[in-house]
């Protein structure tokens, strides 16, 4: 039987299980968002933990359907990044769930970040987990990280990160978020305020202030504040902050490069945003993850198991 390898992933956002087949480089994604109550910015990590448990289960069962091959390790998100003091309630369901099926399976259980699994499945979205086994830039796009990252290959862990910058404060995605919530749509926001954003055709734009690779997203929230206090339209006010976002990240990566001229990988939920992929059109290596593995997944994890 062909050789296959599961994935799980249990995030503040999303509960998540995948396969993967390395044979052929096929892969199915099974996820369901956490429910968030309309006006909240996420939960708590007892709520998000509890309807981990509930879920976690059904996305199993649903992405092991007609299975076709033979499980033969299991891995899983553990931690939001691969560091000593990263650490999430949330993770403990992926955890129990993974270390359970191995041990009625027979089968080794390995722990990454769920950082790793955002890289990975972009490499992975890309036909590209031959970036993996050099070194390379990464961004980490989401509603809790905006990271840049010099990723190099590790023989203990597949892939080391460390940080040359981001944001100092809130991440792109909280930022999007706010934006949206304060204009009354669902949590999480993203699609909602991309959809609205590309109903504007406004060139307005903050200039966030980037020292090197680093900058700071508060003052983007009292800017757009502002402009919904004076009046703007709900789609406008979308688009300036979807292009401030995008353009402060294009800038912090043109730095990063002069000093270290790789290919670019960049992942996260914030990386599916057209208008964020547009800006860099000019730019070469530059690869965003496709197929629906931007955002939260545990496809990622399954590809790190095969690595590993």
């Amino acid at each position: 039987m062909r050789p296959l390898y599961l994935g799980l992933d249990t995030s503040n956002y999303k509960t998540s299980a995948g396969l993967y087949s390395p044979a052929d480089g096929s892969f199915r994604a099974c996820g369901q968002l956490l429910e968030v109550p309309l006006g909240s910015l996420g939960l708590r990590q007892s709520d998000a933990l509890f309807q981990h448990v509930k879920q976690l289960s059904a996305r199993v069962r649903e992405v092991c359907g007609g299975l076709d091959g033979e499980i033969r390790a299991i891995g899983f998100s553990a931690r939001p990044r691969d560091l000593e003091d990263s650490y999430m309630p949330c993770f403990l369901a992926g955890q129990c769930a993974a270390e359970c099926m191995g041990a009625a399976l027979g089968v080794p259980v390995y722990d990454f970040s769920h950082q790793q699994g955002h890289l990975a499945a972009a490499a992975l979205s890309v036909g590209r987990l031959d970036l993996l086994g050099a070194p390379l830039l990464a961004w980490h796009l989401s509603g809790g990280t905006t990271e840049l990252l010099l990723a190099e290959p590790s023989e203990e862990r597949i892939l080391r990160a460390s940080i040359l910058g981001g944001s100092s404060d809130i991440s792109a995605g909280q930022v999007i978020d706010r934006v949206g919530v304060d204009l009354e749509m669902p949590f999480p926001a993203g699609p909602y305020v991309e959809q609205a954003a590309l109903r504007s055709d406004t060139e307005d734009v903050f200039p966030v202030r980037v020292q090197g690779c680093t900058f700071s997203f508060s003052g983007v929230q009292n800017q757009y504040q502002a402009r919904i206090r004076a009046g703007a339209s709900k789609e406008d006010v979308c688009r300036f902050v979807l292009r401030t976002v995008a353009r402060t990240i294009l800038k912090a990566t043109q730095n990063a490069r002069r000093e270290h001229p790789l290919p670019v990988l960049i992942s996260g939920g914030v990386s599916v945003c057209t208008l964020v992929q547009e800006v860099f059109a000019k730019e070469k290596d530059v690869w965003f993850a496709q197929k629906g593995l931007g955002g939260d997944n545990a496809v990622g994890a399954a590809v790190l198991a095969s690595m590993r």
